[in-house]
């Protein structure tokens, strides 16, 4: 994302001065703290006062809860480049993150409220981040990117469906897995254009030699591979078909993560770290496509998608936007060194947990305190960027 173009006379709190302020900070913190309740939850432990079941109230918080606070954060600060128009700031900022606050108290004491009041709640979040976003691109005419009102209904139906069936069926199925394929396919387009423009960017400059392959046919191949096995898979987890769709999808990720020189990004942790994230990408689709065939645990393909491509991707865009947007210097400090390498830890801790049932206790609490440590360890390294002004140049 480059630079806020022009700024409304802001005298407030610098954490409402940008939408990515907010958003990426609670986020991040709710990431942390929810997965600090849930292994009580797991264990028995901890009974909070939700409709849900334990694990659906553990994957509807970070599926629905955590993930369209990141968009959020990354939507509102992204339209202003895109339309030329200012960006949301002060009340009408502070409103929608109390929505979304309020939102996740919804969803924890649904079981007191009512789940039909906890998902209208829940679900007026989604509804007004995606008038928003409607309103600031139909007004900058900008109209190739209405294109990202698809994705957040997608998600907002997503939602529903997961209210619904976990009501109806006393556990979320097609709401997960709707959930999970449509923000899969969002990382896949997002990153598929950051993480080679950042490298090839950085390679120019600092290591010259290979470069990012440049996006072509290969790309678009990859991504209508991947968009039918996730469709299939939505439709049809268990069917052998899907298994085979998933596993070539998986195939071509990776070798279109190879195409975009990430070998070479050693020295630069930000851009790096952006490889490692787009690895879990194909690694998921494998992973599910084996659990499609009867081969392996869905459990270990969904967290590679959820702990690794969408935990990691979104603290490594996060990271390098909150930078770049207050005018820090794109460096990954020793301490975010750290945190993405905890966050890495949690990812493959819960997938082999998922692998081998015999070692879950140990590997579960080794991601769970991986995980929160990388989080919350996040919200107090960037403390000072997310609540004080912009680095004046």
């Amino acid at each position: 994302m480059a630079p806020i173009p022009r700024l409304r006379d802001y005298k407030g709190p610098a954490l409402l001065s940008y939408g990515f302020r907010p958003f990426f900070l609670f986020g991040s913190l709710y990431a942390g703290l929810a997965i600090l309740a849930w292994l009580p939850m797991f264990y028995g432990e901890l009974e909070l006062s939700t409709a849900f079941a334990p694990r659906d109230w553990h994957i509807h918080e970070m599926l629905y809860g955590y993930l369209p606070a990141v968009i959020t954060g990354f939507l509102l600060t992204a339209v202003p480049n895109w339309t030329g128009r200012m960006p949301l700031q002060g009340r009408p900022l502070l409103v929608l993150v109390l929505i979304w606050a309020v939102g996740r108290l919804a969803v924890t004491t649904s079981a007191w409220i009512g789940w039909e009041a906890a998902a209208v709640i829940d679900n007026a979040f989604l509804l007004l981040v995606a008038a928003v976003m409607g309103r600031e691109i139909i007004k900058g005419k900008n109209w190739r990117n209405l294109k990202v009102l698809i994705a957040l209904g997608v998600l907002t139906g997503g939602n529903v469906v997961f209210h619904v069936e976990a009501h109806l069926m006393g556990a979320a199925d097609y709401g997960v897995r709707v959930g999970i394929g449509g923000t899969m396919m969002l990382i896949m387009l997002i990153g598929g254009r950051i993480v080679p423009s950042f490298t090839r960017n950085w390679l120019a400059r600092e290591n010259p030699g290979r470069l990012p392959a440049s996006f072509g046919p290969f790309d678009v191949i990859s991504m209508i591979a991947a968009g039918i096995a996730l469709l299939t898979w939505i439709a049809a987890p268990d069917w052998s078909a899907t298994g085979a769709a998933l596993i070539a999808a998986g195939l071509l990720q990776a070798v279109r993560l190879a195409r975009w020189a990430g070998e070479r990004t050693w020295r630069d942790r930000l851009v790096l770290v952006l490889h490692v994230a787009y690895a879990f990408v194909p690694l998921g689709f494998v992973l599910t496509g084996l659990a499609s065939l009867g081969l392996s645990s869905i459990g270990a393909g969904i967290h590679a998608w959820t702990g690794g491509a969408m935990g990691l991707m979104t603290l490594a865009v996060m990271s390098r936007a909150s930078l770049g947007h207050t005018g820090r210097a794109l460096v990954a400090t020793t301490a975010m060194q750290v945190l993405y390498g905890l966050a890495t830890v949690a990812a493959l801790a819960r997938v082999c947990a998922a692998i081998h049932p015999g070692w879950s206790g140990t590997l579960l609490h080794m991601a769970g305190a991986a995980w929160a440590a990388a989080f919350v360890g996040f919200v107090v390294a960037y403390w000072n960027v997310f609540t004080r002004p912009r680095v004046k140049s």
